[in-house]
Parts: C-alpha cells; sequence; structure tokens
C-alpha cells in the first residue's frame, strides 16, 4: 500500500501565527517552498499562508507585510491527512477540497506536506489528470 508519507515532502516548515508576512516569504525563499502551515500559541494549525496569498491578499491590497502576521492571513482550517493513511485518501480529500496542498501529520505533527507537484511525479498520468480535472474544473 503507497502510504501519504510515501507521496509527501519531508520536513515541512511551519510558521508561528505571530510571525510577519516579511518573515514568512523569507522562509519561503529560503527554503523553495511556496506555502507554510501557521502554527497558533497552543503549537495547534491554524492554517496555511502561501505565496500567492502574501502578493494578493496582502501586497496588492495595500498591506504592510512587516506589519501583518501570517495568522492575519491563515484562513481558519487546514486540511491534513494522517502519514499512514492510504495515499488514495490523501488525493481524494485534495480533489474534493480542491486545494494544490495538504499538510501530513503524525500524532497531530506536521512531518510533511504533498503538494500538487508531489501528485505529478508519483501518481500515474491518469491519476494525476483526474485530480487536476476536479481541481481546475469551473465552478
Amino acid at each position: 500500500m503507497t502510504t501519504a508519507r510515501d507521496l509527501m515532502t519531508p520536513d515541512v516548515r511551519c510558521i508561528p501565527a505571530t510571525e510577519t508576512l516579511y518573515r514568512a516569504a523569507q522562509l519561503m525563499r529560503d527554503h523553495g517552498i511556496g506555502a507554510l502551515p501557521v502554527k497558533g500559541s497552543a503549537g495547534e494549525l491554524a492554517g496555511i499562508v502561501t505565496d500567492r496569498d502574501i502578493v494578493v491578499r496582502a501586497l496588492a491590497a495595500g498591506k504592510d507585510a512587516a506589519k501583518v502576521t501570517a495568522g492575519d492571513l491563515a484562513e481558519g482550517g487546514v486540511h491534513t491527512v494522517d502519514a499512514g493513511a492510504d495515499a488514495s485518501l490523501a488525493v481524494k480529500a485534495m480533489s474534493e477540497a480542491r486545494i494544490r496542498r495538504i499538510v501530513v501529520v503524525e500524532d497531530g505533527v506536521p512531518v510533511g506536506m504533498i503538494t500538487e507537484a508531489d501528485l505529478a511525479r508519483r501518481l500515474t498520468a491518469e491519476a494525476f489528470s483526474s485530480y487536476a480535472g476536479r481541481v481546475y474544473a469551473a465552478s
């Protein structure tokens, strides 16, 4: 059985909700990533912030990246999948939610992230096409 752990990129980087978007952008640049799970004050997953969120929802809206926090931008809730779950469950969850990334957790702790790029590399062409068709289908 292929698991979510088999699909994921390990060593997910997280950011505290209190950190600025400026810091989030630096972490994304330094680690070559486009998204960071956001952790609340108790260490719980509070959301996710993406490079697109920073550009479109903050900078283009005239907000100061040195003052707005990751927590301000992270929308409530974050999609997760257990590391030991069947990979098809992760793909299904991503397809149904029409999302491009999902955080992989083990005992509630983030251990990796499955991204659209991971799916493109590891799924069959048919399976990836099915995923992409659902995510990008017109609403």
